[in-house]
């Protein structure tokens, strides 16, 4: 039995935390505030909040507001270059995954020379080693959806080529990171649905991986079994403070989960869909492809790792013959998408045709390649069109 456990993220929870930024050692004295393109972080005053916190511990700012819900390159390398421009020594990535992944990349690029596709993996990457570190980040989250507060990974489109791949190092892991569950009641459900399903993919994919760590295997299950409690609710009463509460721990541990294990091919998948159809949301692709993708596994890889996700959801498996028990996870996964409302969703609402089938499963083994080698059972490559095929409605 071997593992390595790193998290160098300090990692603030609970309600009121971010009050703590204005009293907390900053990693600077001048951020880029990277947010998204949307209205609610300015609507919402929170980025009010986080200048005047930030200014009454005795650090300028300046904003960065492009983001988009699928980051891309291009305004990686803005950011980056604005963040040069004025001299900012930390960057604040405020928000949801795409603005705290965009922040984690900008802060590469302010200090590393090139195009930011030289250092990704994958497809076009040329993954160069990155030399000069990177600007330290703070992580502001305002959702409870990728964790990613808590690792270091960050995905970025590229998108002359539509290619949709993750990057990170420890560098990259937040310096700070606040997840205040105050700043998560007015995430509208049909986003917060989609949040939370991400979350719990990288909880249950990190545990079906082959590199997954007694350390991973406690924060998965954990992960799952509150998601699996209070995602439905969240998403039937957003002023449920408790289930907000409760998916924000989720959340973080699924973050830790990434830090300690991996996300599994069903990421690629995913990935190659929202790569070329950017107005899909990530947690709502997953959703899409998610039984498919669990079903074909079955009988592929141990059963216990199906059945204790399955208790971990609340089914009772013991009633059960020996050889039904696995498939109660698809079970409770089926019943957690009827809950949240998401039944009704299906690729062609987004304009996925069909017949792209072929091309996503290669634009997913050529840009996202590394997370298929952490599958237990290798898929072929039309093994992985016909998972899109049987998720396809």
């Amino acid at each position: 039995m071997k593992f390595t456990y790193f998290l160098p993220s300090r990692i603030l929870f609970g309600s009121g935390m971010l009050e703590e930024l204005g009293k907390m050692k900053l990693p600077g004295k001048k951020a880029l505030i990277v947010i998204s393109a949307g209205t609610s972080m300015k609507k919402l005053g929170y980025l009010d909040r986080v200048v005047n916190l930030l200014r009454q511990n005795g650090a300028e700012s300046v904003v960065f507001d492009k983001i988009q819900p699928n980051p891309v390159k291009t305004h990686v390398m803005e950011g980056a270059a604005i963040a040069k421009q004025n001299k900012c020594d930390f960057v604040v990535g405020l928000g949801g995954g795409s603005s705290i992944d965009s922040a984690k990349s900008i802060a590469v690029m302010a200090k590393n020379p090139g195009d930011y596709w030289d250092y990704v993996g994958g497809g076009s990457g040329k993954a160069q080693p990155v030399t000069n570190g990177a600007l330290p980040v703070v992580a502001i989250t305002t959702t409870a959806g990728t964790g990613t507060e808590a690792d270091p990974w960050t995905v970025i489109t590229k998108e002359e080529t539509n290619e949709k791949i993750g990057f990170g190092n420890e560098d990259t892991f937040p310096a700070l990171s606040i997840v205040d569950p105050d700043l998560m009641m007015s995430v509208p459900p049909t986003l917060t649905a989609y949040q939370g399903f991400d979350a719990f993919f990288h909880a249950a994919e990190g545990y079906i991986a082959s590199c997954a760590t007694p350390v991973s295997d406690l924060f998965a299950l954990k992960s799952i079994e509150l998601i699996a409690r209070w995602l439905p609710t969240a998403v039937k009463d957003g002023s449920n403070k408790e289930a907000r509460t409760n998916m924000a721990l989720a959340n973080t541990f699924s973050g830790i989960v990434e830090s300690t294990s991996s996300c599994t091919s069903e990421h690629s998948l995913e990935h190659a869909m929202s790569a070329n159809h950017p107005e899909l949301a990530h947690g709502a692709g997953l959703i899409m492809v998610s039984t498919a993708y669990f079903e074909f596994f079955l009988g592929k890889i141990p059963a216990e790792l199906f059945e204790n996700m399955a208790e971990a959801m609340g089914e009772d498996i013991e009633s059960m013959p020996p050889d039904k028990r696995p498939e109660a996870f698809i079970t409770a996964l089926k019943k957690m998408i009827s809950a949240c409302n998401l039944d009704e969703l299906k690729m062609s609402d987004f304009g996925i045709k069909k017949e792209e089938c072929s091309n996503l499963a290669r634009n997913a083994r050529e840009t996202m390649g590394g997370l298929f080698e952490f599958d237990r059972y290798k898929l072929s490559l039309e093994e992985t069109v016909t998972i899109f095929e049987r998720a396809y409605r």
